[in-house]
């Protein structure tokens, strides 16, 4: 039915979908915009051709710009990957009416659950169990308070259109509707272009348990199990996994069955996914339906040995599914952790920066999907999700030991990254035992994440890499002996800690390191492609990634990241905000602006939003004072490090 595919989107979904178009022999193109020019999907394709500048809405999301791109290229099927407009109903309708092959399901199917409002109504007539709620037309504030006090507390706020946790908000109490609503709203409209609002009864601690679904236009339609991904942050999935530890088989056969009456209902053809709340009694209830192939698609693919982007291709050429739900078949257990670009320590807040060194794990049962190479720019116009790093084994602990040890052994230097917190939950006692629900990381992190502190020996294998790396260039710091030995005192930065540290270069190439009273020795014995070096500290020798960039050395070591400066010759650093002066913390977008010049705030006070990486972050004051300087306006672009307020402290 076609021969050449274009893929409409980017990064480790593009490269995804594009390694199983060419294995099966179609010829591809990809597509990029101004941003992306650089990135690895551009190289995987046979063809390639750039849609636009770098925002999204110029680019990826550009109907007009794809269309073009199909027409030039010649494409006669679109894979949409995830995200962008792989549910958008005009998209496809648009690609059917120039006759191009849109590998999903109908506009009609679209629209019919990317509405969570009628999604519930159809799902209601067709007896799928659903969370109790309010999904009505009338979206005035009287109404929604009426609706919520029979809803009854605690519930949630939620956009009818769009997902990934944008538009939802946790209401406790009816004095924080109003504002929920309105902050709901405001997110929905600008990610979605529609505000529309529902509520639902909270489920507190559930589980969060999806089925992945296939139809054909033959008139099958099965289910591929399930999966598990109730650790979530701000409702977006960070660990996700397959089988689920919560379901016994009776509700697995059930949930199972209600995911494929949901798809029938609708006349669904293609990949799709129906999400349930499972809660603490056994009940399920019926979420969403995502439209498309999911971020953790993989997870399903290890356990039952199928390439679901294959079977997409196959039900959109017209051709019947593969098996038959009694020939499917399952064996042993996947765990998936999300790596995004962004720093826990500091409320996850969204990394850009340069990729100064990539390098992706290895081994037995373990998957990397991912867009990244060295030296890539990671850009804060798109979603911070870097790659998935996916591990399967015969049973559930074996598969999350293989996945933390590759994610031990996964380096990115030069962008911060949330791979000690994703070990830390993998290694917590709750997850360990599969006992996770949706409240795990607002329970096990309620204070938030706090890095590890670097240790001696950590802080002596910084400080002779550093030197190794700067001697080239370097050596006024050391002092040479009668006996040939060098000395190098050093005042280092590695994270929070600053620290003296002396070291001592002896004739057999090992360095004696003193720091806080103790002392190791620590010999580097090969320095491998990749920046890899295999050192030996103490006796016990071990792999790290270490690199000198930007006069600060980057070092990847064991489960943490550290970026290691010396004191004595970098510039000096202020607090952000401390002196009155708020810099913007990333790059991004100022959707509101809620002072003016010569206006008086509080500490703590909000002075506005700024969206970057998809997600809002409000600006906060930490002094009172007087606003002296507004150095941004309402929608503009703004660099990182750009001062956007400065308070006059009194």
């Amino acid at each position: 039915m076609f021969d050449k595919l274009l893929v409409a989107n980017r990064g480790e979904i593009a490269r995804r979908i594009l390694r199983t178009a060419k294995s099966l022999g179609y010829r591809t193109v990809a597509v990029y915009s101004e941003a992306d020019a650089s990135s690895p999907h551009v190289r995987d394709a046979h063809e390639a051709i750039c849609i636009g500048p770098a925002d999204a809405a110029s680019s990826y999301l550009n109907t007009e710009h794809l269309l073009d791109a199909i027409k030039k290229t010649g494409a006669q099927a679109v894979h949409p990957g995830y995200g962008f407009l792989s549910e958008s109903a005009d998209f496809a309708r648009a690609l059917k009416e120039a006759g191009i092959v849109f590998v999903g399901p109908s506009s009609q199917a679209i629209e019919a659950m990317g509405s969570k409002t009628e999604a519930k109504r159809r799902m209601i007539q067709a007896g799928v169990p659903c969370v109790p709620g309010y999904h009505g037309a009338a979206q005035d504030l009287d109404t929604f308070t009426a609706q919520a006090e029979q809803v009854g507390y605690p519930l949630m706020v939620k956009a009818s259109a769009g997902g990934g946790g944008r538009g939802m908000r946790l209401v406790q109490s009816a004095g924080e509707l109003a504002a929920a609503l309105e902050s709901a709203r405001s997110e929905a409209e600008s990610a979605f272009g529609h505000g529309e609002l529902l509520l639902e009864r909270a489920i507190e601690r559930a589980r969060h348990v999806e089925i992945q679904i296939f139809a054909d236009s033959h008139g099958n339609a099965l289910h591929l199990g399930e999966r598990d991904c109730s650790i979530q942050r701000r409702h977006q999935k960070v660990i996700e996994e397959a089988p689920s530890p919560a379901l016994s088989q009776e509700t697995r056969a059930a949930m199972g069955a209600a995911a494929v009456a949901a798809a029938q209902a609708i006349g669904y053809e293609g990949a799709g996914t129906v999400e349930f709340l499972l809660a603490e009694d056994g009940a399920f209830y019926f979420l969403e339906m995502n439209t498309r192939l999911q971020v953790e698609h993989p997870v399903t693919e290890m356990i039952t040995g199928q390439d679901l982007v294959a079977w997409q291709l196959m039900v959109a050429s017209g051709e019947p599914l593969p098996l038959r739900q009694a020939e499917v078949s399952f064996s042993g257990h996947a765990i998936e952790a999300r790596l995004y670009a962004e720093d826990p320590s500091r409320g996850f807040l969204p990394q850009t920066g340069r990729a100064h060194l990539w390098r992706a794990p290895r081994g037995e049962g373990v998957r990397v999907d991912h867009g990244l190479r060295t030296g890539l720019e990671i850009t804060p116009f798109y979603d911070p999700m870097l790659a998935k790093i996916i591990a399967h084994g015969p049973t559930r602990d074996v598969a999350r030991r293989r996945l933390m040890r590759a994610l031990e052994e996964t380096a990115l230097l030069g962008v911060p990254t949330n791979r000690a917190f994703l070990l830390a939950c993998m290694e917590d006692e709750c997850f360990r035992a599969g006992e996770a629900t949706t409240a795990f990381i607002p329970q096990v992190f309620a204070q938030g994440f706090e890095r590890a502190q670097a240790t001696t020996l950590t802080l002596a294998l910084a400080a002779t890499l550093l030197v190794r790396a700067r001697s080239p260039r370097q050596r006024e710091g050391q002092r040479w002996s009668s006996t040939g030995s060098a000395q190098s005192l050093l005042r280092l930065s590695v994270g929070s800690d600053e620290v003296e540290v002396r070291l001592t270069l002896m004739n057999s190439q090992a360095y004696v390191v003193e720091v806080r009273g103790c002392v190791h020795t620590v010999r580097v014995l090969s320095a491998r492609p990749g920046a890899r070096y295999r050192v030996e500290v103490d006796g016990v020798q071990r792999t790290v990634h270490a690199l000198w960039e930007d006069e600060a050395l980057f070092l990847s070591e064991g489960r943490s990241d550290w970026v290691v400066e010396d004191v004595l010759r970098r510039p000096v650093r202020i607090e952000p905000g401390s002196d009155g002066r708020i810099l913007a913390p990333m790059t991004g977008k100022m959707l509101v602006v809620d002072v003016s010049a010569g206006e008086r705030v509080e500490a703590g006070q909000r002075l506005g939003v700024l969206e970057a990486m998809k997600m809002e972050h409000n600006v906060i004051t930490p002094v009172a004072g007087q606003v002296s300087t507004l150095g941004c306006e309402q929608g503009e672009q703004v660099a990182s490090k750009t001062l956007l307020f400065e308070i006059k402290p009194g």
